[in-house]
């Protein structure tokens, strides 16, 4: 659970045999490779499953990409990318300024020579996979000491990955870990560098009914945005150039402008990020009373003041805006988590299906020579991880908070490598080589940095360091003898008024100038986070151990687990491509109460009376709604266009931007979210109140074609008017 770099996401799709079910499981997200046995043809698909996903062949899953850490699908021969427009936005604010405010205003590019590069964004595409659980499970067949044993599945999992790509050296590959401890695949993907903003709706389109809707329903926000992904005139993957050319995918999904209507069947093809389903009661309790509550209400803090420092300066606003929206989603996500875990006492539930486990292997002689300590263990490892949660809780979120810190952090690891060079002249060498390359990486940190913002959360959470106690209390409290809360928080705001570190061109000029001057350069700042550091390794390594010790536990408690249920299980999500069905299907969420599974134009308008910022639109959708200037959009059954969708899959984040298809394989719209019942799906899915939201492909192409007039994308995507 503690981390202290971040670990990149994995994206993959799931390897053909790996997996094998006894029945077909409550809860949806499926590998590929068990399509056969999830009764789609039964629940309602017309198409052949090999026309989903066939080895060797080209299926509906070649369309799929991984947008960074959302979903998209491609939607035309020339590279073009249907996603969601949250998944744009970081792209979106760094194409922005004050003078072209692509985030407020939208963009729509009407000519390939016209789209704009889509920073930081990259594509991915699955290329190949194989099962390599037995090489990385021999390998430590006869580990016993956890920390040994985690870092040797580790750097097996490397080693792999490197071997296939000395193999094949257009492909970049990833070993992904599905259950813990017990099943490992090997994935080789395509990556695409040059990605461009094509159509991106306007703010009050993309973002309609702000943090007030996130995470409910009834829902009225078009959340989608077009891409294209872009390679060199070889076809192979390229940096961003003018010379780039259209990729051509394998596949493409073709657009059905009709739509869906109520309780047809749909399914979603998408990478989702992680669940933690398989996990014992204890984990449950972990998030419920530690790791829920303190991020989020940790993040509506960051919020508030990155919000009072762009309050009156646009810029400012514009720099912080990515930032806000990341921790204002997972502040709502966690609430809402915490919202269900409580109203199903999830928490006791899991307890009681535990002590049936234990019942279970202790009746079977043979069972309990194997796995007879194996609950109490579990107990006892999260009795150590409770005992300083609130410690892990404060390191792993200094680094986010403080983004100097972060610099100060870059800038030590730099200066740690020069001083391992013998000489000065080696050291300028070294330094000469590596600078720009070191500027290019502390660039991201200065994006959403803003001072003010970084003084208030450390004061935030310095003052929060001196209140931890006994096997929480942080060293550097008592090193440095605060008095109080007050003077650790003078402490660190003194440190960051003074560093070099504050003005990013001051840095750059006078403190790079060469490595001698570099390397004399010191401040509190910077001593600080060494000493930050010293601390933190210790308990680095305590929490390695753990994992290790968790990686061996979490194997033994799913294979128990499934021979006391009769069944095998899906794996947890982990970013690997997997297949989700329902139906369009509204729900009951409270007493007396009965939610559509659409909303209308109509809907978002009467939301917009009612004055809050949150819901303005553009006064072209009332326009041509009032004028009744519907195109082939209009959906019978409501007499108006449908917005959003509501339906019965099973998702979770990561499926963010995943193609809704109807039965015949068509894109009808596009996921995005969750309502706020269905936040619990992470621990626990049910039908009865997971609900996923979509934008209506209607909705998608009203707003194109009579609204922002982007006949560029209609025209490309084959769609008659």
């Amino acid at each position: 659970m503690f981390k202290i770099l971040k670990v990149g996401v994995l994206s993959a799709i799931l390897a053909a045999g790996v997996f094998n079910y006894s029945a077909i499981p409550d809860e949806g997200m499926f590998p590929l490779s068990e399509l056969s046995k999830a009764g789609l043809k039964k629940a309602g698909l017309k198409i052949s499953e090999k026309d989903i996903y066939n080895p060797g062949s080209i299926g509906l899953v070649d369309a799929l990409v991984q947008v960074s850490g959302c979903s998209g699908s491609f939607v035309s021969a020339n590279g073009l990318i249907i996603t969601n427009h949250h998944c744009a936005f970081s792209a979106v604010q760094l194409a922005s300024s004050p003078e072209h405010n692509y985030l407020e205003n939208g963009f729509v590019a009407n000519s390939h020579e016209q789209e704009i590069e889509a920073k930081g964004l990259t594509i991915r595409i699955t290329d190949s996979y194989e099962d390599v659980s037995k090489e990385i499970l021999d390998a430590v067949s006869n580990i016993t000491d956890p920390v040994q044993r985690i870092d040797i599945i580790n750097k097996k999992r490397v080693e792999l990955a490197k071997q296939a790509e000395s193999k094949d050296p257009s492909i970049k590959a990833e070993v992904s870990e599905m259950f813990i401890g017990k099943s490992y695949v090997l994935f080789r993907y395509k990556t695409i560098e040059d990605v461009r903003l094509v159509y991106i709706p306007r703010q009050d389109i993309g973002e309609f009914g702000g943090e007030t809707d996130n995470w409910v329903w009834p829902r009225h926000t078009g959340d989608f945005s077009f891409l294209r992904a872009y390679v060199g005139k070889d076809g192979k993957s390229a940096k961003y150039s003018k010379d780039n050319v259209p990729y051509q995918p394998k596949k493409h999904l073709k657009i059905n402008p009709k739509g869906v209507s109520e309780n047809d069947f749909v399914f979603i093809l998408g990478y989702p990020g992680r669940t933690f389903r398989h996990r014992p009661s204890q984990y449950l309790e972990y998030q419920q009373q530690f790791l829920l509550p303190y991020t989020s209400n940790l993040y509506d803090f960051q919020n508030q003041q990155m919000m009072l420092a762009g309050k009156d300066d646009k810029a400012t606003e514009l720099e912080l805006a990515t930032r806000i929206k990341r921790n204002a989603n997972t502040m709502k996500n966690y609430r809402g988590k915490l919202k269900g875990l409580r109203n199903i006492d999830l928490v006791n539930t899991k307890k009681k299906e535990d002590a049936e486990l234990t019942e279970f292997i202790n009746k079977n002689a043979e069972l309990k020579a194997q796995y007879g300590t194996l609950m109490q263990d579990i107990d006892k490892h999260y009795q150590l991880v409770f005992q300083d949660a609130e410690k892990e809780m404060w390191y792993n979120q200094i680094y986010g908070g403080i983004r100097l810190l972060q610099a100060a952090r870059m800038a030590n690891s730099f200066k740690e490598a020069l001083m391992q060079q013998g000489t000065a002249n080696n050291r300028q060498e070294m330094f000469a080589n590596n600078v720009e390359n070191f500027k290019k990486q502390m660039d991201p940190f200065y994006e959403a940095y803003n001072l003010n913002v970084d003084k208030s959360i450390a004061s935030y959470m310095f003052a929060q360091a001196t209140q931890l106690k006994d096997g929480n209390a942080l060293p550097f409290v008592a090193n440095h003898r605060f008095a109080s809360a007050d003077a650790a928080s003078g402490y660190i705001n003194k440190a960051l008024d003074e560093t070099a570190l504050r003005n990013k061109e001051q840095f750059y000029s006078q403190v790079l100038k060469d490595a001698k001057t570099f390397l004399a350069y010191s401040d509190e700042l910077m001593k600080f986070q060494e000493e930050l550091n010293k601390e933190m390794k210790p308990f680095a390594e305590e929490q390695k151990r753990r994992e290790g010790n968790l990686n061996k536990l979490m194997a033994d408690y799913v294979a128990v687990k499934e021979k006391f249920q009769s069944k095998n299980f899906i794996p947890d999500a982990n970013s690997t491509l997997r297949l989700t069905f329902g139906n369009i299907k509204g729900y009951s969420p409270v007493d007396a109460t009965y939610m559509e599974p659409f909303t209308t134009v109509r809907g978002l308008i009467e939301k917009g009376n009612s004055g809050d910022p949150e819901f303005r639109y553009p006064a072209a959708i009332k326009e041509n709604w009032l004028s009744k200037n519907f195109g082939n959009y209009f959906k019978k059954e409501i007499n108006d266009v449908p917005v959003n969708i509501l339906y019965n899959m099973d998702t979770t984040g990561g499926n963010s931007g995943s193609p809704i298809m109807n039965a015949y394989g068509e894109l009808i719209g596009v996921n995005f979210d969750r309502a706020y019942d269905a936040t619990i799906n992470d621990f626990a899915w049910n039908e009865a109140y997971s609900r996923s939201i979509g934008v209506d492909i209607r909705y998608v192409l009203w707003i194109a074609d009579k609204v922002d007039n982007a006949q560029f994308i209609i025209k490309e995507l084959g769609v008659k008017n």
